[in-house]
């Protein structure tokens, strides 16, 4: 089983950085577990990203209102279609069915990671505060779904952090789950 692992967003426009930063921190843990990957494309030019795998882990950032550095979690079923004026800038669960209804596949299991950003994404600006204090435990919370599904696979999983028994709360630990 191909496990995708896919930071999105411009590391140039502030919170919009953090997909991407996440990924980075994230590598060399994830290494012959999944495959990480950085992207600051969207829509229809992630098709060919997704080509290949089985499951994938997608890490972005998003505005919905609720406090900045709050991770929300979800799957493809959980995700509303996106309003968006064409499909070059498609959600998630488009891309699914657009890359079927292609022939192309798509990762069965998919689980989008996003965070809340401060404001609005301005060029040139720097990570706001508690986007950054988030990148800690959604690195955590994406190691953990790698090593479900590794687990899952195998018998095995990821070999635990040194400090994976002790649990100190962070700011980015605000979270909404998914089913």
């Amino acid at each position: 089983m191909r496990t995708l692992v896919l930071g999105l967003g411009n590391e140039y426009a502030g919170d919009d950085a953090v997909g991407v930063l996440a990924v980075r921190a994230l590598r060399a843990e994830l290494a012959g577990n999944a495959d990480v990957v950085e992207s600051a494309a969207a829509g229809l030019a992630l098709l060919e990203v997704f080509a290949g795998y089985d499951r994938a882990v997608v890490i972005d950032s998003i505005r919905t209102g609720r406090p900045a550095g709050t991770i929300v979690e979800a799957g493809l079923a959980e995700l509303g279609l996106a309003i968006a004026p064409s499909l070059h800038q498609a959600g998630m669960p488009e891309l699914a069915a657009v890359a079927r209804r292609l022939g192309m596949g798509f990762p069965d299991r998919t689980r989008v990671l996003a965070v809340e950003v401060a404001g609005p994404l301005m060029f040139g600006a720097p990570l706001s505060e508690p986007v950054a204090a988030a990148i800690a435990p959604l690195g955590r919370r994406v190691l953990d779904q790698v090593r479900r599904w590794v687990s899952e696979d195998s018998g095995r999983g990821l070999p635990e952090a040194p400090d994976a028994g002790r649990r100190t709360p962070c700011p980015g630990d605000r979270e909404e789950h998914g089913a």
